[in-house]
């Protein structure tokens, strides 16, 4: 994966999932097919198709980005009325095939089909305690401690099922289970990862984003809510509320970065939240420029918010190459180092004797901004201003976000003007906690854990 190799200094989504219940067998796959491409964004690694089929459960995954895996051949071998597909990137468990979901089991009482985006907490514990029962692992994914006590629990109802794995599992999680006749998704009771609910006149959706229910021709009807199951059957749709005591902390990095902008996660619209942070940002670290421009792609709302707020001028100054996600040469170190230009370059004739401001969503590790800084500099730009429409990252994530080490975030160990001195940066200045909030129009409800330390739930060692 071109991220992994060149060492992308971002923040990474773990996974992506859709649900689809129809009454026409013959587009199911066709529509979660739709349904994952739209969901590309939160994982590159692997993606996979199951259907219920008159026979069981039939499925296709694979390494490889969705348009890769899947053609007409392969989704038309797929036909029944119910599935869940799954977009990968790996945070828990390597990243191999036997790894790729969704995650299909059969047990002494039935089959499901099991898609997960998240992290557990107490993997370990779980998986040693099934292990010491004679549980045998296929994968190294926490999806397969799941599925393992979503079958041990199963007494005739998947859904009682669910409510008691809930009860026993620590984390962060959106699940998309698929049994021989319900569709279930399921979302922790913080809400830390996303998931929503949309119809069709022919049936209903289940996706980590509204973008990807409109991908599916369908209407978004609502969020699933922290702690619920929601049972999608020949009956409808019925909402079962956890016992467990639920607060919402969603993540505030979906609005951030993770998520796309023509998406609405718990009724705040990513693409708004991202220009109003572009705002607060300009109202908090003003400068005098002639040019504004953000590092591609999340971070040109912000830019574009900032710019129209201080009356400076919005331009292009770093171009992405669209094709450079994935390649398929090991590079060698010294090629590692020019990574970077192989995914961005700037644009001399509109940077060349100007003061920049370039906006960034974040700054993880400081490394791909420090050679950006240097590149846009020999392009000839006279002041280079950085600003980041988003807090320091000083923590690690322990939700299903693929974060470094806490000793390589730059933010945990550097104050702001070192992390300027490093970035070669005229002046740096961060969106505040308080702004970035303001720019979501909520003043609580999310988990700023990566920002603050302050974390929803025990997590294994806060030092890592």
């Amino acid at each position: 994966m071109f991220e992994k190799m060149f060492g992308e200094d971002k923040l990474h989504e773990e996974c992506g999932v859709i649900g689809v219940y129809s009454d026409k067998p013959e587009i199911v796959s066709q529509l979660a097919y739709y349904g994952l491409f739209a969901l590309q964004h939160r994982g590159q690694e692997s993606a996979g198709i199951a259907v219920k089929s008159g026979g069981g459960i039939e499925y296709h995954k694979d390494m490889g980005l969705v348009s890769e895996i899947f053609n007409n051949d392969v989704l038309n071998s797929l036909v029944g009325g119910m599935a869940t597909a799954h977009v990968r990137y790996s945070t828990t468990g390597d990243s191999l095939k036997a790894n790729a979901q969704p995650l299909v089991v059969n047990f002494r009482k039935g089959s499901l089909a099991l898609s997960h985006n998240g992290n557990l907490t107490n993997t370990e514990a779980l998986r040693e305690m099934l292990e010491d029962n004679g549980v045998i692992f296929q994968t190294s994914t926490d999806t397969e401690v799941v599925a393992n006590l979503l079958a041990r629990n199963y007494k005739g109802d998947m859904v009682k099922s669910a409510k008691n794995v809930m009860e026993i599992i620590k984390g962060a999680y959106a699940f998309v289970i698929m049994t021989e006749k319900q569709l279930i998704g399921m979302r922790d009771p913080f809400g830390l990862r996303p998931l929503c609910l949309g119809k069709r006149e022919d049936g209903y959706l289940l996706a980590s984003e509204s973008c990807a229910i409109a991908a599916m021709g369908g209407e978004f009807i609502r969020d699933v809510e922290p702690g619920e199951i929601v049972v999608i059957d020949e009956t409808g749709v019925t909402s079962i509320k956890s016992d467990l005591f639920v607060r919402k902390k969603s993540c505030l990095f979906e609005f951030v970065y993770f998520a796309r902008p023509d998406s609405t996660i718990d009724g705040i619209n990513v693409y708004q939240t991202r220009f109003n942070s572009g705002v607060q940002l300009a109202q908090e670290s003003p400068v005098e420029a002639d040019l504004v421009f953000s590092v591609p792609d999340s971070g040109t709302p912000a830019a574009i918010g900032y710019a129209q707020t201080l009356g400076i001028p919005y331009g292009l100054g770093l171009i992405k190459n669209r094709y450079a996600k994935r390649t398929f040469i090991e590079p060698n170190q010294a090629l590692r180092e020019e990574g970077v230009k192989i995914k961005l370059s700037v644009l001399k004739e509109i940077v060349k004797d100007k003061r920049v401001v370039v906006i960034d969503d974040s700054i993880v590790r400081g490394t791909t901004s420090r050679k950006l800084v240097k590149m846009i500099k020999e392009a000839g730009a006279t002041e280079v201003h950085v600003r980041v429409a988003s807090p320091p990252v000083k923590y690690s994530c322990f939700f299903g976000i693929d974060t470094p080490f806490r000793e390589y975030l730059i933010g945990a160990s550097k104050t702001e003007e070192e992390i300027k001195d490093f970035l070669g940066a005229d002046t740096l200045n961060y969106l505040s906690i308080p702004g970035l909030l303001k720019a979501t129009g909520q003043e609580n409800g999310f988990c700023l854990a990566c920002l603050d330390g302050d974390y929803p739930m025990a997590v294994p060692n806060q030092d890592i």
